[in-house]
This record gives structure tokens, sequence and C-alpha cells, in this order.
């Protein structure tokens, strides 16, 4: 029985000469999503901006204005509306209660239901979450902390493990997939939360794991062919992992789209996150992260290489380092 094969293990793709592309490429996504952020925001959740969200499912798509006018009637502060999914979901964002206590949150509740039940007949409550202003504000700084500290902790494990240039084109290839996602998330404006920044270090852990390997085979290769030029080593690489980073991100990609369709629009945010982290993190580790080793100046063998000197044969045999000789 033959096995499947995404990509043919004779592959033998020149990446390494559309690096001018890519790297323009890539700058132009990462200036477009840091534009886009900041034209159009984020759709902060409730976890980050504080507040009482209450989600209400209706028969059919509510009139949105008619929905604030019934919440604002009822004098429990300024409401923010906005449609989840088909339209028919509706999260309905409300400031805080004065009072903290529990009793106060669940009157607003059951407040706002009762009124919207009675204007809009059919319609049913989903759930409430309530986040003060204080905790907010410390989601947020320990949301940004963490997603900062795992792509410095990532940049120096590469360089210790590596070299310094493996740190640095894995913290750029990085931090484009996440600049790329947020500027995704500006645009369609998905609900921003916890859940989203569970995703963007779920993004980071994929994409480490991808580059890592492309890594750890290019440094091999360094090693194995002492005076083949790095151009050739990259794609040489490349192309020898191309088949496990396509079958892989192919795999994860079915069972995301099959999350996104039937896992209803509590997850929608979190599976389109992953989805297009996934896309964009394979597209940087073949074509960024790994070209932009030459921009950063490895070299295989830099001292036994005479000046004016080029030789693209792989050294013998006899004279290669095996794993156990590392």
């Amino acid at each position: 029985m033959r096995l499947l094969k995404l990509v043919r293990d004779d592959t033998n793709i020149d990446f390494v000469r559309l690096r001018g592309w890519a790297f323009g490429l890539t700058l132009l996504l990462t200036v477009l999503a840091v534009g886009v952020t900041f034209a159009k925001g984020l759709n902060l959740g409730v976890d980050f901006v504080g507040g009482l969200m209450i989600e209400e499912s209706f028969p059919t798509k509510p009139s949105m204005d008619r929905l604030r006018t019934v919440v604002d009637d009822l004098g429990v502060g300024e409401a923010n509306l906005q449609a989840v999914g088909d339209g028919r979901t509706v999260t309905i964002r409300l400031p805080v209660p004065s009072s903290t206590d529990e009793g106060a949150t669940n009157a607003v509740v059951r407040k706002v239901e009762a009124a919207v039940g009675k204007a809009f007949p059919g319609a049913t409550f989903s759930r409430y979450d309530t986040v003060s202003g204080k905790v907010s504000g410390e989601l947020i700084r320990n949301g940004l902390l963490a997603v900062v500290l795992a792509v410095l902790g990532i940049g120096l494990f590469a360089i210790f493990r590596f070299e310094w240039q493996f740190g640095i084109s894995t913290i750029v290839a990085i931090v484009h997939d996440l600049l790329v996602t947020l500027g995704f998330f500006a645009i369609t404006q998905f609900e921003l939360d916890l859940t989203i920044i569970a995703a963007f270090l779920t993004i980071i852990g994929y994409s480490i794991n991808d580059k890592i390997v492309i890594d750890d085979r290019i440094r091999e290769n360094m090693r194995r062919y002492r005076k083949m030029e790095m151009r050739d080593i990259i794609n040489l690489s490349v192309n020898e992992t191309l088949p496990r980073t396509v079958m892989t991100s192919v795999t994860i990609l079915l069972a995301l789209f099959a999350l996104l369709m039937l896992g209803g629009h509590v997850l929608r945010g979190f599976t389109a996150a992953m989805i297009l982290g996934i896309v964009v993190g394979t597209y940087s580790s073949i074509y960024v992260s790994s070209s932009l080793l030459i921009t950063l100046g490895l070299r295989a063998e830099p001292n036994r290489e005479k000046p004016g000197t080029t030789d693209k044969r792989p050294v013998p045999e006899a004279e290669r380092i095996t794993p156990r000789e590392r």
C-alpha cells in the first residue's frame, strides 16, 4: 500500500530565489495589519474593558436600533451591541453596576432579559459575564506580558540552541504572524478576549515548532556540507522538511475547519485566529525565517574558506560529521 504524500520526496524548490518578494510581502502585510489596527481599533471583550456582557439569542435577526432603544430605556447605562455569527445572537455590553454585589448584577441581567423578551417574543437568554475595571486592567497587562515573554523566551532559546541569527529570524517571523492575526481581528471585529490570547500563544507554539525543525535541519546540513553555499544549504533543508511541514499544517487545518463549522459562534474567533496563524506561520517558516538567515550573514564555515573561492561540492562522506560525533 502506497503512503499518501502531499509533497514528493525529490522536491527541489528554490525558495531563496523568492526571498526578495517574500520580504516585501511580509513587510506589506505587517504595515497593513498595524495600520488597520490603529485605524479601526479592536473589539475588546469584557475581559479587557470591564463591564457586564449579556448574550441574547433571537429567532430572527433583530433590529439593532430597536434593541438599543429597549435597553437604553431601562436606565442601566449606555448599551453597546454586537451581532455575532448570523446576526441572530447579540451581545449586550453594559457598565458594571455601581454596587459590586452579585445580587445587583443579577437584578440588571433579569431586568434586561425581561425587557428584551417582551419586546422580541421568542428571544432567549444565553449567558452573562461581568468583569470590574480593575480586573480588566490586570488581564490586559498579564495577557500582553504573557505574549511578550513567550516571544522573547523563544528567541533566547533559538540563540542559545543555534546561533544569534536563528534567534533574530525566529522573533521576526513570530512577530509578523501575531501582527497579521491582530490585523485580521481589527478587520473582522471579532471579539478579542482571553480566549484569543490563548490562541495567540498557541500560534506562537506552533510557529516555533515548525521553525525549530527547519532550523535544526539547516544546522545539521551546515555541518554535513561544510563547503556548500548558504543559499543551497537553506534550499536543501527547507525542501527536506517540506513534506513534514505541509502534512502537519494540513492535518491541523482539517481539525480547525471542522471546529469552525461545528463549534458554534463561541469558538469562532479562536478557531479563525488559529487557522490564519497556521497558514501565516507556515509561510513565514518557509519563506521568511529561513531566508532571513542569509541577510543576517549566517555562514556554514566562515573561517575555512579562502577569500574569492567558492566550492559548492559537499564534503566526502568520510569527512562528514555524524550525529554520534556531534
